[in-house]
């Protein structure tokens, strides 16, 4: 860690108590249990109320009997826990001092194999703040051990310990352990960048969205200024709500992205963003998003809570599905362009349903295919939080390939019938894009199956310049065919 100071303590102070949440791990372990609970067993988290009740070490109690978390999976503060291996061999005694739960605190002890005490929350007293302050004090003396914290509750420790160790603190709390106690070690926190917010909110994802255009553009009255109007309210109302869909399923996908070679360093799952961000920001952004449908009016706030409830249910049980969890992608796709003709009261056409439905479909399998791959090459047996196995690869790109050219086919035969000729100038220059379609398809496949494909075959295609080429050929070719030569 950049800016890290590294301090060797005195050989007389032979103590150094550690917390754990947003101290020795990048995150909190109470915060990730509800989440766990809520991912795992839904119903149940109407119990959670009942539960604080009881008291904050009542309801930890109980969420660490009902979820079992995973230590190997946790973010923890490497160059932290490298200086106190440091520390260790030069002879001094380590103790995780948390009020997280001790069975939780326990078996985060028996990862790392660090620590040679562990005082942590039983079922009736919470150990932060004061009280932790006080066992220390009963278990160690006074001003007999070095306490390192990172949070407020931490001041009330720091008061009277011997020296201080901030650890992932804001500059507040830096500020106030100056004053109480002499710091001897400080390990700043990694600021949120620009580029972490983008990837909490998934902005690139937003591009989707262009897809409640579609039915506009294909009826030939983009020209309608009002109508225009009413899909970019929609368009960012969607956004927000798939926001809001992005940072619930990245919350409730914790473990399984940590054990995702690149999905790990994401801001929820590697801690640099803390998940009680998400669960505020969440909510914010899906009641803002449902807020803009009404403006919108007419059935696309119907169509848009359909979309909000199909997501949860993606995020909660159908990912986990074989097969389901691909149909449910195609059927997301194809939902943002029935909301986009709901907005502006544009008749659906079969074709463009049916082509939509297929092309999104193979989408989805590339998407399955490409994690697939990942775990091919990282030896699993099984794709961690999917219903998959890594031998279902060859299926999964049959299958993709089968609906990509289904898609193709569709595009062709929709040629011969009488709404082509109705709309279009000259139809004959749309023929172009279906030897254009074959080509993205087999690309994207290629791609896959050389492992070259992102995990979002959609955010590979605004990179990729051979589906830029693809998409101004049928560009022309449609706009050819509207106007003429």
């Amino acid at each position: 860690m950049t800016n890290t100071k590294v301090v060797v303590l005195e050989s007389k102070e032979r103590i150094i108590a550690v917390d754990l949440d947003g101290t020795l791990v990048h995150t909190d372990t109470l915060h990730e249990s509800a989440l766990q609970l809520l991912r795992n067993q839904a119903m149940s988290v109407i119990r959670l109320p009942f539960w604080l009740l009881g008291g904050k070490a009542f309801l930890k109690q109980q969420l660490a009997g009902a979820v079992q978390l995973n230590p190997a999976t946790l973010p923890y503060n490497v160059p932290f826990i490298d200086w106190l291996k440091q520390q260790k061999k030069l002879g001094y005694r380590l103790v995780l001092c948390t009020a997280t739960n001790a069975n939780v605190a326990q078996q985060i002890a028996d990862h790392l194999q660090l620590f040679d005490d562990v005082m942590a929350s039983d079922g009736k007293n919470n150990l932060a703040g004061a009280r932790k302050k006080a066992a220390l004090d009963e278990t160690y003396g006074e001003g007999q051990y070095i306490y390192a914290g990172n949070s407020s509750d931490d001041i009330h420790v720091w008061n009277c310990t011997s020296k201080g160790i901030v650890v992932n603190a804001s500059s507040s709390v830096l500020f106030k352990a100056k004053r109480i106690t002499e710091i001897h070690g400080h390990f700043p926190r990694m600021p949120i960048t620009l580029s972490a917010w983008r990837q909490v909110f998934r902005f690139h994802q937003w591009l989707k969205n262009l897809l409640l255009f579609v039915p506009l553009l294909a009826a030939h009255r983009l020209s309608e200024t009002d109508s225009l109007i009413q899909l970019i309210v929609a368009f960012i109302s969607f956004s927000l709500c798939a926001s809001a869909v992005y940072i619930t399923n990245d919350l409730l996908d914790l473990e399984s992205d940590r054990q995702h070679p690149r999905k790990k360093y994401r801001p929820f799952a590697s801690g640099l963003v803390p998940i009680s961000y998400g669960v505020l920001l969440g909510p914010v952004c899906g009641l803002v998003g449902l807020a803009l449908s009404v403006y919108v009016g007419k059935y696309f706030p119907a169509w848009l809570f359909v979309y909000f409830t199909l997501t949860f249910a993606y995020s909660v049980k159908l990912k986990k599905l074989v097969l389901i969890d691909c149909l449910t992608l195609a059927a997301l796709y194809t939902l943002r362009i029935v909301a986009g003709a709901a907005a502006v009261s544009v008749p659906l056409s079969f074709w463009l349903l049916a082509f939509s439905a297929f092309i999104f479909l193979s989408l989805a399998f590339v998407k399955r295919y490409a994690e697939l791959q990942v775990h091919v090459l990282e030896r699993k047996n099984k794709a961690h939080g999917r219903g998959y196995y890594v031998t279902d690869a060859s299926l999964i790109q049959t299958l993709g390939i089968a609906a990509g050219y289904a898609a193709v086919l569709v595009l062709a035969l929709y040629l011969q019938g009488a709404t082509v000729t109705t709309l279009y100038h000259t139809p004959e220059f749309i023929w172009g894009s279906v030897p254009l379609m074959l080509f993205w398809i087999s690309w994207m496949w290629l791609k896959a199956h050389r492992g070259l494909m992102n995990d979002d075959p959609l955010v590979f295609a605004v990179k990729d310049r051979a589906s830029w080429a693809v998409l101004i050929g049928i560009g022309i070719s449609f706009a050819a065919a509207t106007f003429g030569l």
